[in-house]
C-alpha cells in the first residue's frame, strides 16, 4: 500500500505539489481564524441552576427547594451526576452532563424540566439557570474609577449603565456585578402603632405593592382625538412612599408615614469588594459565553467601553484589574518564537548532515505545510490555540523532521547504489 502510494506520488509530482498548495493555503486560512486563547478548556459539561429564597436557613432551602430540584433533574437524558449545594437563602445545582452532549441541547433539556418542577416549589422560588459559560470564562474584571461618587450612586451606575451596554458585545454571555449597595427603600414600621390603627402587616405590603405599578384605562375620542387614559404608579421618591394611604379610618387616611420610618437604604450583603487595600470599589466581571474566540471577545469589549465611557458621569472611568488578553499574547509569542527556532534549527542541522540542498528543501519544506495543516484539525474539532494546543505542535516539529530524514536519507542510498551501477555498466560497455 505503501509502496504504491509512494510510487503514484512520483509519478504525478505536479499533482502532489497542488494538493500541498491547497493544505498549506488552507491551513494559513485556519490559523487565521482559529480560536485564540492562553489555557484550554478542561471544565465539566455543565449547567447550574440558582434559587434564591433569602432569609431562609440552609436546612430549610436543602428540604423544600434543593431536594426536589434534585430529585426531578437527575432523570434527565445523558446526566453523568447532579451536585448540589444549599446555603443561606440560596441554593445552587450543578447538572454535570457527558462531554459529548452540546450545551445549549442540555440547558434546553433542563429548563423544559424546570417547568414542570416550578409547581412544587414555595411561592415565589423560582430556578433561573446560570449564564452558559464555563469554568474560564472570567476573561476580563474591570472596576469604576469615581471617588467622588458614593458606592450606592456607583452600583447604580454599574447596573443600569454600564452592565447592559457590555452585555451586547457578540461572545458575552453575562456582566456580573460586584461591590457597592444596591439601593432600596426601607420601612422601619413600628408595631405599636399597627396595633393602635388596627393594621396588620399584610395589609401595609399590599398598599405598597399595589401603590407601586401602573394602572392602564381605556382610549376614548374627543374631537376627532385619541386620549389614553393611564395612571403613572410607580414610587419615584421617598415622599410618594410616605404618603400610600394604607387604609381609612372615620374618614381619616392612614399613611404609611403613620406607621413608619421611611428613608433610603441598600439590600443585605454578604461581603464587600476591596481594591489594593484603597477601599471598597464597585466593578464587574465579563463572563464570556461557551466556545467562543477569548482574544476576539476581549478585544470587543475593551472596544465598548471606550464608548461606554462616553456616556459616563464626570470623573467616572474603567479601570481593568484582570486581562486575560495579556496571558494569552504573551504564551502565543513564547510558542511562536520557539517554533520559529526549532524550524531554523532543523533547517542548519538538515544541510549539515544531508549536504545535499535538494534533500535538504524537501524535508524542510514539510514543516510549514504540516503546521499549517495541522490548524485545519484543530478547527473542525473545535479546539483553540492555546498553549497546550500550540506545544504539541512544537514538539511534533521534531518527529515530522525526523521521518523526511530517513526517507529521504534511505532514499540518496539507494539512488547513489543504483548511480553507480549504472556508471560501472557504462564503464564495462565502454571497455569492450
Amino acid at each position: 500500500m505503501i509502496e504504491r502510494l509512494i510510487g503514484f506520488s512520483l509519478r504525478n509530482r505536479y499533482l502532489v505539489l497542488l494538493i500541498g498548495s491547497i493544505l498549506f493555503g488552507a491551513g494559513i486560512y485556519s490559523v487565521k481564524k482559529s480560536k485564540i486563547d492562553a489555557i484550554p478548556d478542561l471544565s465539566e459539561n455543565q449547567v447550574i441552576v440558582f434559587t434564591e429564597w433569602m432569609g431562609r436557613s440552609p436546612q430549610i432551602i436543602e428540604d423544600q427547594v434543593t431536594y426536589p430540584l434534585v430529585t426531578n433533574l437527575q432523570g434527565l437524558p445523558k446526566v453523568k451526576y447532579v451536585r448540589a449545594n444549599s446555603m443561606f437563602g440560596m441554593s445552587f445545582i450543578y447538572v454535570i452532563f457527558e462531554d459529548d452532549v452540546d450545551t445549549y441541547w442540555a440547558r434546553s433539556r433542563v429548563l423544559e424540566r424546570l417547568s414542570s418542577v416550578s409547581s412544587t416549589l414555595p411561592d415565589g422560588v423560582s430556578p433561573t439557570l446560570g449564564p452558559d459559560g464555563t469554568g474560564v470564562g472570567h476573561i476580563l474584571w474591570y472596576t469604576l474609577n469615581a471617588k467622588s461618587i458614593d458606592l450606592g450612586e456607583q452600583r447604580a451606575i454599574q447596573d443600569w449603565y454600564v452592565k447592559f451596554g457590555l452585555q451586547n458585545v457578540p461572545g458575552v454571555s453575562e456582566v456580573a456585578s460586584f461591590g457597592g449597595f444596591v439601593k432600596s427603600y426601607e420601612l422601619s414600621i413600628d408595631p405599636n402603632k399597627l396595633t393602635y390603627f388596627n393594621i396588620s402587616l399584610d395589609e401595609v405590603i399590599k398598599a405598597v405593592r399595589t401603590n407601586n405599578n401602573e394602572a392602564g384605562g381605556r382610549k376614548f375620542e374627543l374631537s376627532d382625538v385619541g386620549y389614553i387614559i393611564k395612571t403613572n404608579g410607580y414610587i419615584k421618591n421617598i415622599e410618594e412612599l410616605k404618603g400610600i394611604t394604607i387604609k381609612t379610618t372615620n374618614s381619616i387616611p392612614v399613611k404609611v408615614n403613620d406607621i413608619a420610618t421611611v428613608q433610603m437604604s441598600s439590600e443585605n450583603r454578604l461581603g464587600i469588594f476591596d481594591f489594593n487595600g484603597e477601599g471598597e470599589t464597585v466593578g464587574g466581571i465579563i463572563v464570556m459565553r461557551y466556545g467562543e474566540n477569548a482574544d476576539e471577545v476581549i478585544q470587543n469589549v475593551k472596544n465598548k467601553m471606550t464608548e461606554v465611557a462616553k456616556g459616563l458621569p464626570e470623573g467616572v472611568s474603567f479601570n481593568i484589574v484582570y486581562d486575560r488578553s495579556g496571558l494569552i499574547k504573551e504564551s502565543i509569542n513564547s510558542i511562536k518564537n520557539t517554533l520559529i527556532e526549532e524550524i531554523i534549527v532543523v533547517t542548519v542541522i538538515v544541510f549539515l548532515f544531508l549536504m545535499h540542498w535538494r534533500s535538504a528543501i524537501s524535508i524542510i519544506i514539510q514543516i510549514p505545510v504540516t503546521i499549517a495543516s495541522s490548524f485545519i484539525l484543530l478547527n473542525a474539532f473545535d479546539i483553540s490555540s492555546n498553549i497546550m494546543s500550540l506545544t504539541g505542535i512544537a514538539l511534533a516539529i521534531g518527529v515530522i523532521v525526523d521521518n523526511g530524514i530517513i526517507m529521504t536519507e534511505n532514499a540518496y542510498k539507494h539512488l547513489s547504489v543504483r548511480y553507480q551501477e549504472i556508471n560501472e555498466k557504462n564503464t564495462s560497455e565502454n571497455k569492450s
